[in-house]
């Protein structure tokens, strides 16, 4: 059986271009670019709440990086570094290489170098940091959204959570479909290009990942207003669309959470901008809606119908603690 430094030096050490010191010493040395800030964060994954326990280990590696490069691309970010702690149950090498074939797949993709972490032995649980760049003032905010914006949202939402709810057993999918909900589930693609190409365009950003309505909501607090969705507007596939008269493909839409789409505002005057950006970022946006002046200090997200009438929300998105 491998050891610790084994596993280690075969799957997790490789080339670090844009490092001083990588992975094999007690840390890492990183140099920033002048002018730019570091933007940090770190997000976990744990078997059996964050991917079934079966999942297939190169997808588990890969969504283990996405979900922080996400992160990255809604601040408006160049994602540079990564280190990665992870606890195995047993040191199983074939399971380790599939991981690590996913991860650094998606890593070399986006110019990520990966220097250091921790392994263990216990309950599978992989936690990622994430540093990346971004020039002084340009940086992607939660707090900047005003009243009078555009609220826009890339790509489709709400697929991952369909699979979460057919695995569930809670809605019943074709196993095309269930094949097609999975992808966007196990594969997110992290919309790291959008994200760059919004500096000076968005004036507040968030990645989707507990819901549409909890993380626009999260935009409305910090930025001290309110919001105004058009269900009608909502970007959806296919296969969302068959499913949506069911109460549990619409909670997947608006609450599921897991796209890692990014939900942005913008001026009105920026539409173009906002286009001319998508099209670099060859992405797809959807214009869903407006800021609001917060009625009363209320930082609430109101979800309408093609009336104009709000839609009772039994969930407003993923709680850990909920």
């Amino acid at each position: 059986m491998p050891s610790e430094f084994d596993l280690i030096r075969q799957y997790f050490t490789h080339a670090t271009p844009r490092t001083v010191l990588g992975v094999g010493d007690d840390a890492a040395l990183i140099k920033a670019d002048n002018g730019q800030l570091l933007a940090v964060a770190a997000d976990m994954l744990v078997a059996g709440r964050h991917f079934f326990k079966n999942a297939d280990p190169e997808s588990i590696g890969h969504k283990a990086l996405a979900v922080n490069l996400s992160d990255m691309a809604a601040m408006g970010a160049t994602p540079r570094w990564a280190t990665m702690g992870i606890a195995l149950p047993r040191a199983d090498a074939r399971w380790v290489e599939a991981f690590a074939k996913g991860f650094m797949v998606l890593a070399r993709k986006h110019g990520v170098d990966l220097i250091g972490g921790d392994t263990t032995r216990g309950p599978l649980n992989i936690c990622v940091q994430i540093i990346g760049l971004v020039p002084a003032r340009q940086a992607l905010r939660r707090d900047g959204a005003k009243a009078g914006d555009d609220i826009w949202v890339s790509g489709t939402l709400g697929d991952a959570a369909l699979a979460v709810a057919a695995k569930s057993k809670r809605i019943k999918l074709k196993p095309t479909e269930l094949k097609q909900a999975q992808q966007r589930l196990d594969r997110p693609v992290p919309r790291v290009a959008l994200g760059l190409a919004l500096r000076g365009v968005a004036r507040s950003a968030i990645d989707v990942s507990d819901g549409l309505v909890a993380d626009l909501g999260h935009i409305c607090e910090r930025s001290k207003v309110a919001a105004v969705v058009a269900f009608e507007r909502l970007p959806v596939s296919v296969l969302m669309r068959r499913q949506l008269q069911s109460p549990v493909a619409q909670s997947a839409l608006l609450a599921g959470g897991d796209d890692y789409e990014l939900c942005f505002t913008a001026a009105p005057a920026k539409r173009a901008a906002v286009e001319r950006a998508a099209l670099r970022a060859r992405v797809k946006v959807t214009r869903i809606g407006r800021v609001i002046r917060a009625p009363a200090g209320v930082c609430s997200v109101v979800v309408v119908d093609r009336d104009g009438l709000p839609l009772a929300l039994k969930q407003k998105g993923f709680d850990h603690f909920g």
